[in-house]
């Protein structure tokens, strides 16, 4: 200012002004500043705590200085429980697959079983988790449904992997084509996985369709509505509850839907042990089960069955007829024989056991034919008792199997083989329940409704298969030394005079026409039909 007061004398009067000017500007200035700091100082912020950005401004409290954690959204809540869901499900398919790979031997020894053999013990051990609590005909928690179907793709994503090579055409850029050879799934995973997931999928439908259905209700045997007969007749299902069904029984559109439920189990069950039992044929037989075999048929199977199996006109539900079926051990130590008699018979064939040789009088032909005998009794016995326990020869191809796609198969068939045998043994508890009701009705002269009889082809089966069973003639009193005795009786008393008596499910009845069980069956031919 003052250099501007020196060059320009005549202007001092501006120069003045202008410097008091700029004092009242500076002042201005100055109170402006105060007064916003103070402002600063003294407003709250919209948390309602005074904030301040000068250096006298006052401390915030502790309170204040925690951030308060922001509220999630419903849509933000969804994505974070569906991410730890996933990444909780990757942990449990990493442990799963570590097992398989290990081998179960989770010391890392190398002392584990094969993979093969640890697939398929992983099929079983999921299927006893999740079926072993389906004690009722209802439908599956959709919790336990989830898990089976998940867990069931984990395992069969192996077979994914399980491949072939196989001869395909490509084209190149100068419009020739070349023969070259591309990766396909095996073609036995290729054609039975499918068919193995539809029945799967029809077993669990099965299921759902009880959903809303009244008719029938479920008791522990403990209870006191449980009847004391069933206690006695059901011992070995003591940890199942009792179906019970209204006093008049069940109606007529409700028995209906359960034969038709049963129809479709049963062709599961059909389904699954065809497979089965094909997969089971190709797995090749350990060396160790070969080692253990007697050195000829006869003296796997004894001198009486022997000659019950080689003689000149064989029927082999006489054959069964004569044998004691009475307990699972004796069914199965004649399924066992029976197996160990034909493998020796096939290498004998095949000549490849050194152990003994045959007497001259024995013939390939007779040979093929005593082995065709021993496997239509195997099927017969499969067919009337689809419970049964594994036999020894299975058991043995199963844990010795190297073969990671069979293993998958025969695991898989196997379980659903299972599974459909329970929901059939479910159905038939409540139509035996019902069948009990109506006789007891019917003896105590208080039934409704007329009694429910077998559909006619079921009754045909019944009255020319069952062992000891009356004929056609017999029943309407066709013979003429019976007829005044029969036109007396009621037909109803022949169904319900023992009500003690459980009848025989129809499931294991088999016919005796003189036809192939192995077409019949659908399941493994024998080696005459097979040449």
């Amino acid at each position: 200012m003052v250099q501007a007061g020196e060059q320009d004398q005549e202007g001092g009067g501006r120069t003045r002004l202008f410097n008091f000017k700029g004092i009242f500007e500076g002042a201005g200035r100055h109170t402006k500043s105060l007064s916003i700091d103070t402002a600063t100082q003294l407003e709250p912020t919209e948390d309602g705590a005074a904030s301040s950005r000068s250096q006298g401004s006052k401390p915030l409290n502790d309170s204040d200085k925690i951030p308060k954690a922001r509220t999630l959204t419903k849509e933000e809540l969804a994505a974070k429980e569906a991410k730890e869901k996933i990444l909780q499900e990757m942990e449990q398919m990493k442990e799963r697959f570590a097992k398989l790979l290990l081998g179960e031997d989770m010391s890392g020894g190398g002392k584990g079983v094969s993979s093969a053999f640890a697939l398929s013990n992983a099929f079983t051990n999921l299927a006893a988790s999740i079926y072993g609590e389906q004690k009722r005909l209802e439908p599956m928690p959709a919790e336990r449904k989830a898990k089976w179907k998940k867990e069931i793709d984990w395992l069969l994503s192996v077979t994914d992997y399980v491949v072939e090579m196989v001869p395909s055409q490509q084209k190149s850029k100068d419009g020739t084509n070349m023969e070259i050879m591309t990766t396909r799934q095996r073609t036995d995973l290729h054609m039975n996985i499918p068919a193995l997931r539809k029945l799967d999928a029809m077993l669990i439908e099965c299921l759902d369709n009880f959903k809303d259905q009244t008719e029938f209700y479920y008791v522990s045997k403990d209870s006191d509505d449980s009847d004391p007969d069933s206690k006695k007749k059901n011992d070995d299902k003591w940890w199942l509850p009792t179906p019970k069904v209204p006093a008049d029984g069940l109606s007529e559109s409700a028995r209906k839907f359960l034969h038709y439920q049963k129809d479709c189990v049963n062709q599961v069950l059909k389904a699954a042990m065809a497979i089965n039992a094909q997969i089971l044929s190709e797995i090749e037989i350990p060396e160790s089960y070969i080692d253990s075999l007697p050195k000829n048929g006869r003296a796997s199977l004894g001198d009486s069955i022997y000659r019950s199996i080689t003689v000149e006109f064989f029927d082999p539900d006489q054959f069964l007829s004569t044998m004691d079926l009475s307990s699972e051990h004796k069914i199965l130590n004649l399924k066992n024989r029976i197996e160990a008699s034909i493998v020796i018979w096939k290498r004998k064939m095949n000549h490849k056991d050194g152990k003994s040789t045959w007497g001259s009088g024995v013939s390939i032909e007779k040979r093929e034919l005593f082995e065709e005998r021993a496997e239509t009794i195997l099927l017969l016995l499969k067919h009337r008792f689809p419970g049964l326990p594994q036999s020894s020869l299975d058991i043995s191809k199963i844990q010795y199997n190297k073969d990671v796609g069979q293993a998958v198969l025969e695991s898989y068939s196997r379980i659903l083989e299972s599974l459909a045998f329970t929901v059939l043994s479910r159905i038939d508890d409540v139509l035996q329940a019902d069948f009990q009701i109506q006789c007891h009705n019917i003896s105590a002269g208080k039934s409704r409704n007329s009694i429910s009889r077998p559909p006619k082809e079921e009754m045909e089966k019944v009255t020319t298969e069952a062992p000891g069973s009356m004929t056609l003639s017999d029943f309407m009193g066709w013979g003429s030394d019976q007829e005044d005795s029969t036109l007396k009786k009621d037909p109803s008393d022949d169904l319900c005079k023992d009500e003690d008596t459980k009848p025989q499910k129809l499931a294991n009845v088999v016919t005796s026409k003189k036809m192939s069980y192995l077409e019949n069956l659908g399941a493994t031919r024998s080696p005459t039909a097979r040449h």
